[in-house]
C-alpha cells in the first residue's frame, strides 16, 4: 500500500519496563506511526470521513502508553499496533515504533528502539 499517514515522535511520559525504579520514576519514551490505506477518495474529497484522524490514532498511542504497564516495549508497541487495526478497518498496516531516549543500560547510547509491523489478514503489504 503506498499511500500513508505517519505520525512522529508521540512524547509520553510513563512506567514501562523491566526494572523497579523503571516502575517507578517513569520515563520519556516517543511512539511513531505509520499507517497504509488508500487515501485517493480523501484527497479527491477534501473529507475527513474518507481519510483517519491522525488525533485519533495520537489518542490510541497515548491512552494505551500512559494507562497500560508493559514490562517489554516490544509489547507496548504491538498493543497500539492490534487497537489501530482493530479500530480502523480502512488502515491495511501498521507499523509503531517506540523510542526509549532514557534506557537503563551501562553505556552511553542515544537510547534504544523497537519497530513492529503488522499487516492485516488479506491487505497489501
Amino acid at each position: 500500500m503506498a499511500d500513508r499517514i505517519l505520525v512522529h515522535r508521540i512524547a509520553v511520559f510513563a512506567y514501562h519496563g523491566l526494572l523497579a525504579e523503571e516502575e517507578r520514576l517513569g520515563q520519556r519514551f516517543f511512539i511513531s506511526l505509520d499507517c497504509g490505506l488508500d487515501l485517493a477518495a480523501a484527497g479527491a474529497s477534501d473529507d475527513v470521513a474518507q481519510t483517519v484522524s491522525y488525533a485519533d490514532l495520537t489518542a490510541i498511542a497515548v491512552e494505551i502508553a500512559t494507562k497500560r504497564r508493559f514490562a517489554l516495549i516490544e509489547a507496548l508497541a504491538e498493543a497500539i499496533a492490534a487497537e489501530i487495526l482493530a479500530r480502523f478497518p480502512v488502515i491495511g498496516r501498521v507499523s509503531v515504533r517506540v523510542d526509549k531516549p532514557s534506557a537503563p543500560v551501562p553505556a552511553i547510547i542515544d537510547g534504544v528502539s523497537v519497530e513492529i509491523t503488522r499487516v492485516r489478514a488479506g491487505a497489501a503489504r
